[in-house]
């Protein structure tokens, strides 16, 4: 798809000037972080300005040409934030918008769910949904000048999920949903080491990994655990630490510091908050806004974390509406400092996947 599609805006771009200051590594800043969402029931994704922690755009898919039924599910923008991209579970697509929200091209790839970026090569690791019964046993590799699916990497197990990159490009995890295998893939050589824990069963929702490199943490859907490794041998993580956390957890970001861990826990419409240096649950956030959470990520200085919420059972229910037809997903936004929920932005149908750049 060589043409550019102009976005129809549903609420309108607001044009923002000031530059954005701090930023976790030495990147040059720029203008206004945004955050991208989700909005799997309604294909739709909604576009969040950090500057003023306000939806400034919501992007119908249908518009573009895709099917009510398109499912976007997960978010990741490029490091300058000029581009940003989005899998479609239900289109086996990976789209790619620019900086003004404009479809400019976009990669074929059979049920695609997260996604994971290299920091300095032009590349975009893409892994499977979820929802996905019998995906390829697989994940894509994806060059993201031209939108090409370079390679799709063989994988030793059924139900790929958990995606994460290290900070220095030259490792990438892939875990299954099926068993406790994890495979790392050393990037530069193409060499893989599978490693398999014992015990029952975590169901792996995904990773995060430590700004320093050092660490990788796991959530476990159905353990109601988050694991920690050891990456000192990058292609062989090793367990050092396991907590019990509330129901569900899953999608794990780091702090910029890589002081803390924060994570959704969907069964209990709570917010995890782990403190990485004793390695213990510093807080357990809940309030309005949190139902069925979801996804996580962080404003460039770590001071906002936002989370989105499916809603799907009705848990945020302001206008006292009855049944559950035509309930909102929400984007629930946290103070990091004094770890209480500022907004709640209300978005669209059961929203799930958000990102942001990789700052």
């Amino acid at each position: 798809m060589q043409s550019v599609y102009k976005v129809l805006s549903v609420v309108g771009l607001l044009a923002i000037s000031v530059l954005y200051g701090t930023t976790v590594n030495a990147q040059e800043p720029v203008e206004g972080q945004r955050i991208y969402v989700c909005n799997q029931g309604e294909a739709t994704l909604s576009v969040i300005d950090v500057t003023t922690n306000a939806l400034v755009e919501t992007i119908d898919l249908q518009e573009l040409g895709f099917s009510k039924n398109a499912k976007p599910h997960h978010a990741i923008a490029d490091a300058d934030g000029e581009h940003w991209y989005v899998t479609l579970i239900g289109e086996n697509k990976v789209l790619k918008f620019n900086r003004d929200n404009e479809l400019v091209e976009h990669a074929e790839l059979e049920v695609p769910g997260l996604m994971a970026m290299h920091p300095t090569e032009d590349i975009l690791y893409v892994g499977r949904s979820m929802s996905a019964v019998n995906p390829p046993q697989s994940f894509g590799i994806v060059k993201r000048e031209g939108m090409e699916v370079e390679e799709e990497v063989d994988l030793f197990f059924s139900r790929p999920h958990a995606l994460a990159t290290s900070p220095d490009g030259k490792f990438t995890y892939i875990a299954s949903l099926s068993a406790n295998q994890i495979l790392a893939r050393n990037n530069e050589t193409g060499e893989t080491e599978l490693t398999m824990l014992e015990g029952n069963n975590h169901v792996f929702v995904n990773f995060a990994i430590s700004p320093d490199g050092q660490t990788m943490v796991a959530t476990g859907q159905v353990s109601g655990k988050l694991l920690v490794f050891d990456l000192s041998n990058p292609l062989l993580p090793a367990v050092t630490d396991t907590l019990s956390v509330n129901a569900m957890p899953w999608h794990p970001v780091y702090a910029p510091d890589g002081n803390r861990v924060y994570f959704a826990n969907k069964g209990a419409n709570t917010v995890t908050v782990v403190d990485m240096e004793n390695k213990t649950v510093e807080k357990v956030i809940e309030g309005t806004g949190l139902a069925q959470p979801h996804g996580a990520t962080l404003s460039a200085d770590g001071k906002y974390l936002y989370v989105t919420n499916n809603n799907m059972d009705g848990t945020y229910n302001p206008e006292g509406k009855s049944g559950k037809s035509g309930l909102t997903g929400t984007v629930v936004i946290i103070n990091t400092e004094t770890l209480t929920i500022e907004k709640v932005i209300e978005t669209g149908m059961n929203s799930t996947g958000i990102g942001t750049s990789n700052w």
